[in-house]
């Protein structure tokens, strides 16, 4: 979900992975051949880990005798834990919080200060919760996943703690004052739950509540009330999706005026959401499209996130997907069926919603022209009008909210590029004023680089955009050792951003980075991004592959130099590419990837992205995934370059089971390749710091032997 949306909106984002599809899981049809690696589906049975021990330690005796390792590794640790990172902020009435990860700090502190004294170069920051601390007391591997709070958010919060990072936590209850749990406060176990405040003594929860309560996704689709002091078992349902939908949640929006609404939904595909709303007559569905979404309240208004065409009344004025309407609260609770909103922000040909957040008495937007930020202030005006202003923000950036708060006009920017440092701007929501916080200092050298942006025509006649990061002397020689990323998926915009460990261990090093923006994102609205759904995805294939040939036909690499890296969708995408043009790269990394597409829906929380890819129950769609499934089109005695596959066996969202089938068939075929799964991580690259810098010298070190040589850098 993009970056900077509203209370509600990141609340949202929190109830799970995303709000997915609703599909039966299908069953491959018995005219498919038996899948003879269905064993490494069950994660965590001894024959499997036998397997994948096995694999890590051939991978790691390989990367780790290489001479950069031990050095690449120290240098990622370094720039990870660098004390000048900048400390992001979190608004919480006159506080700032913010979660640190250091050397001494593995898993991370929730650190308090004032706002006077954020402003100053080294804060005095007061510890609230220590999770390494915690971990070690109570002998578990925590990972802090954030808080939901008590509206405004200053006292009293649930924190959700995972176990080595997965989806699935456990909520306890905190309060902020005293920096401690709350003694018999709100305690919900392990599972994948969402936990939304009516009043101090009231929450509204779905969670596992036994055998039959969660979706064929993975997800609760049950939501109870639960009232303090009582027991879990004792919480009254209040709202009931359907076992086909993704979820069902609830979510409880304020503003500082003393408005609120209660939502319930239904997650009816990945992209179609059905909304109710409390009113004084009972709940009642909201008149919205499936693709919409409300998007937090400001001065009795309710926001709505708009992703399709909408005429809401016959006759009536018509909106256009990607934009951000408004309507009266009031209305809505009266009349909830029958809305009539006013345009807060339209796209145009070449600017599109990236995000917003509220503050008092004002809405922060930020947007994307050409793929980099800009940034506005809107304000309320009149019953339902608008004014705004334009933010004066660095050009040739990445633009982020950070944070707003709910209370005054305070707001934090964040903003980057590939070889600038991030910067935080505060902000006053009432004078549109930003005043530079802080800059981070350099973790790499970039002197002698620059960025360009370029077009490459996709197999349609698509102009697709793409940045590369180079040396100012680059020859256009077809040597250069030349790193491609996208993601293209779940309407995800891929903007430029400053990675500190790729600068290290590949910029500085004389190699090329470049972000393609394939279809399938958000960078260009929703329609980018629809695009390329279900059986139209071999377009975002195209795209990416497009893009490789132009690096090539512009000199800037060549096969044997050029390697591509993804992960999770993008790990489908490299998996797509490596399968479909084996003879266009030299190296190809998987991360956490999607590979068997025939079975993904069986798979982790897989179902729920049918809205995305397709389903094996319909035939049209089946034969589409099949005929771009990497597990399923690897075939016996095709060359393809040497991938490094990365997974984690705690990924309980995308699962290792794709990574360690496509591994085994490629086993099977004599096809090398290096395979590392670590048992942490969650859906990422590892728990915490130490494990990720490990994982990061493993990837550079790979693309250094395969597209630099061995033991060497151009430098």
């Amino acid at each position: 979900m993009p970056n900077g949306r509203s209370a509600l909106a990141s609340a949202l984002a929190i109830v799970c992975f995303a709000l997915a599809a609703a599909s039966l899981r299908a069953q491959t049809p018995s005219s498919t051949p038996a899948d003879k690696y269905i064993w490494l589906e069950d994660v965590n049975s001894p024959r499997a880990m036998d397997w994948v021990r096995a694999e890590d330690a051939r991978t790691a005796k390989i990367l780790e005798a290489d001479p950069r390792f031990a050095t690449w590794q120290e240098e990622a640790l370094k720039v990870s834990e660098d004390p000048n990172r900048l400390p992001m902020p979190e608004l919480r009435g006159n506080l700032v919080y913010n979660f640190w990860n250091d050397e001494k700090n593995v898993r991370g502190l929730l650190r308090k200060t004032t706002v006077v004294d954020y402003a100053n170069p080294n804060p005095h920051w007061q510890t609230v919760l220590d999770i390494d601390a915690l971990g070690k007391q109570e002998n578990t591997s925590w990972v802090f996943h954030g808080m939901s709070c008590l509206y405004p958010g200053d006292e009293y919060c649930v924190f959700d703690l995972s176990v080595g990072g997965e989806d699935a936590f456990t909520a306890r209850e905190f309060d902020l004052k005293t920096d401690n749990f709350v003694d018999g406060g709100f305690a919900s176990p392990h599972s994948k739950q969402n936990i939304s405040w009516e009043d101090k003594d009231t929450v509204l929860i779905e969670r596992d509540w036994g055998p039959g309560t969660m979706t064929k996704s993975g997800y609760p689709f049950i939501v109870k009330e639960w009232k303090r002091g009582t027991p879990l078992s004792s919480a009254k349902e209040v709202f009931r999706g359907e076992p086909s939908d993704i979820q069902a949640a609830a979510l409880v929006a304020h503003d500082a005026q003393g408005d609120h609404a209660t939502f319930f939904l239904r997650g009816i595909s990945f992209f179609e959401i059905r909304w109710w709303i409390q009113t004084p007559a009972g709940l009642k569905e909201l008149a919205i499209p499936r693709k919409a979404t409300p998007a937090g309240l400001l001065d009795g208004r309710m926001m709505i996130d708009l992703h399709e065409d909408w005429t809401p009344n016959p006759g009536g004025p018509k909106f256009t997907q990607g934009s951000l309407l408004a309507v009266r609260l009031a209305d809505v609770l009266r009349d909830p069926g029958h809305l009539h909103p006013t345009v807060v922000f339209a796209p145009t040909t070449d600017e599109f919603l990236d995000g917003y957040a509220t503050t008092r008495s004002r809405l922060i937007v930020v947007t994307l022209k050409h793929v980099l930020g800009r940034a506005y202030v809107y304000t309320p005006t009149g019953k339902d009008g608008w004014s705004h202003k334009a933010l004066d923000v660095p050009e040739n950036s990445s633009i982020e909210i950070v944070t707003a708060s709910d209370t005054s006009e305070a707001f934090f920017l964040r903003s980057e590029s590939f070889l600038t440092p991030p910067s935080l701007f505060a902000g006053n929501a009432a004078t549109a004023h930003l005043t530079l916080a802080r800059s981070q200092p350099p973790l790499f050298d970039a002197s002698h680089d620059i960025t360009e942006q370029f077009y490459a025509t996709s197999k349609d006649g698509t102009k697709v955009p793409y940045f590369v990061v180079h040396r100012k002397d680059m020859q256009l020689n077809g040597q250069n050792p030349t790193l491609l990323n996208a993601y293209g998926g779940f309407e995800i915009s891929s903007t430029p951003n400053y990675e500190a460990v790729r600068g290290k261990l590949w910029i500085e090093k004389g190699g090329v980075f470049v972000l393609a923006n394939i279809r399938g994102g958000g960078e260009f609205g929703p329609a980018w991004h629809e695009a390329g759904l279900k059986t139209h995805r071999q377009r975002i294939y195209d795209d990416f592959a497009a893009v490789a040939e132009d690096l090539i036909t512009r000199k800037i690499t060549s096969t044997p130099h050029l390697g591509i890296v993804g992960g999770s969708n993008g790990g489908l995408l490299m998996g797509v590419e490596m399968t479909q043009h084996p003879g266009l790269y030299g190296a190809i990394v998987i991360q956490v990837p999607l590979l068997d597409m025939l079975r993904y829906e069986q798979i982790a929380a897989g179902a729920s992205w049918v809205g995305e890819y397709g389903s094996v129950s319909v035939p049209a769609e089946r034969a589409f995934l099949a005929s771009i499934s990497p597990y399923n089109q690897l075939k016996p005695g095709v060359k393809y370059p040497e991938p490094f596959i990365f997974t984690t066996t705690r990924d309980d969202r995308v699962g290792p089971q794709h990574a360690r089938k496509f591994a085994a068939k490629m086993e099977e075929y004599h096809e090398p390749f290096l395979y590392d799964e670590i048992t942490e991580g969650g859906h990422g690259a590892g728990a915490d710091l130490k494990q990720q810098a490990h994982t990061r010298a493993e990837m550079y070190v790979y693309l250094a032997e395969k597209l630099m040589g061995p033991g060497s850098s151009p430098q």
